[in-house]
């Protein structure tokens, strides 16, 4: 009978555990998963005229839209995507160099912040009068140059062509 008493030994075994196992599934508090407040500018520093993204997150209220407001670009609504809350908008062509804050009011009550940077960085001027850069592929004196090449290998060729052989010996 040494299989028997092995079988009950098992069968208490994985009672004990099913036990267990029940005890700590009713008991344990589920996680709540996303529970923060935050809000994110890519990028953080642009020219004026840029768009930037906005990600952010409203602890477990994510589904519900929020607002964004900053003096770099006004006020904007962000929608839920896939788990966060997102959106995108253009800082003015005109807006002043500087450091702005976003703020995040969520549906819930609760707020974030961060800062955008605007640059005041000056558009590059066009390079030096250098010359037509017709080599470069342009209609200029090199167009002219190749065309005149061409008609002077046409002379030669002609004149060679109208050549009568025979003239030595």
């Amino acid at each position: 009978m040494p299989g028997l008493l092995s079988h009950r030994a098992l069968s208490s075994v994985l009672g004990l555990l099913g036990l267990v196992a029940a005890f700590v599934l009713t008991t344990a508090v589920p996680a709540r998963a996303g529970e923060s407040v935050f809000i994110e500018v890519t990028p953080n520093s642009v020219q004026a005229g840029s768009r930037v993204n906005l990600r952010a997150g409203c602890d477990a209220n994510n589904n519900r839209q929020a607002q964004v407001t900053s003096d770099a670009f006004g006020r904007v609504t962000l929608r839920s995507n896939n788990g966060f809350l997102t959106g995108s908008v253009t800082v003015p062509g005109n807006k002043a160099p500087g450091d702005y804050p976003v703020n995040l009011d969520c549906a819930n009550g609760n707020t974030a912040s961060t800062m955008l940077t605007v640059l005041n960085m000056s558009q590059p001027s066009k390079g030096p009068a250098t010359g037509g850069g017709g080599t470069a592929g342009g209609r200029g004196a090199g167009s002219l140059l190749l065309v005149g090449g061409l008609a002077a290998v046409a002379v030669v060729a002609g004149v060679s062509a109208r050549r009568k052989p025979g003239g030595r010996a």
